[in-house]
Order: structure tokens, then C-alpha cells, then sequence
């Protein structure tokens, strides 16, 4: 009997510390309307909800930040599977921000940019008076 009890507790042990499921992600950024690809666009990937059991239930703190190349793709090393913010900063462009659910192995994300919207004021322009 103890020698079973010992036998579970080893193998719930193990379950305990083996390494969350990961993933491997690849944002592609290209331009709406031409699907042109944007290099040099910053893009943060920040992992926001999942707990690791490892640490007993603490949040894992993942945040991840890099450039496109000139094929306008970021490849992220191995993050955890969980829900992950990926915001993209482009000169020139609108900024992108979206929360993504992640549970495969591999992910790909394609993100289009929108060229920037004109600036608006409720102030009365000097100019025109």
C-alpha cells in the first residue's frame, strides 16, 4: 500500500513539473489593400492569461519584443499557450492591437495595417479666419 501511494505521488510529481504546452509563433504584417509586407515594423507579443502549475498557480509574465524583416514577418521564440496580446507599431500606419487565443503548436497570425486617419480637431483653425 505504501509503496502504491508512493508510486502516485511520484507520478503526480512529475505532472506537476513538466512544462506547459508551447508554441511557436510567426506574425506576418502586410499592408490592407496591396498586401505589400511592412519590414521593420515593431511588434510586442505579450503573453496575459494562463497560470503555471509549476510555480503553484502564479501568472506567467512572457513579453516578447522585435522587428519585421523584409518579408514582413516576426518569428517569436516558444511561448506558453494561453491568451497572448500582439500589438504592432508601424511608421506610416494605424497601430494594431488584438488579444489572440493560443492552443496549437504552431501559429501563424496575419496582420493587414491601415494607412492613418486624418487628424480631426474640435478647435477652430487659426487660418481660416
Amino acid at each position: 500500500m505504501l509503496s502504491r501511494s508512493l508510486f502516485l505521488l511520484t507520478i503526480a510529481s512529475g505532472l506537476l513539473l513538466a512544462d506547459p504546452p508551447m508554441t511557436r509563433l510567426r506574425v506576418e504584417i502586410r499592408k490592407a489593400g496591396n498586401e505589400k509586407p511592412i519590414e521593420r515594423a515593431s511588434v510586442i507579443v505579450r503573453f496575459v492569461e494562463g497560470r503555471s502549475v509549476v510555480k503553484l498557480g502564479k501568472k506567467i509574465m512572457t513579453t516578447y519584443q522585435m522587428r519585421t524583416n523584409q518579408d514582413g514577418i516576426a518569428t517569436i521564440p516558444p511561448i506558453p499557450q494561453g491568451k497572448i496580446q500582439v500589438q504592432v507599431i508601424a511608421k506610416g500606419f494605424q497601430t494594431f492591437g488584438q488579444i489572440y487565443d493560443v492552443a496549437e503548436e504552431e501559429k501563424t497570425i496575419e496582420i493587414k495595417l491601415n494607412d492613418p486617419q486624418a487628424q480631426y480637431s474640435v478647435h477652430e483653425d487659426p487660418k481660416k479666419n
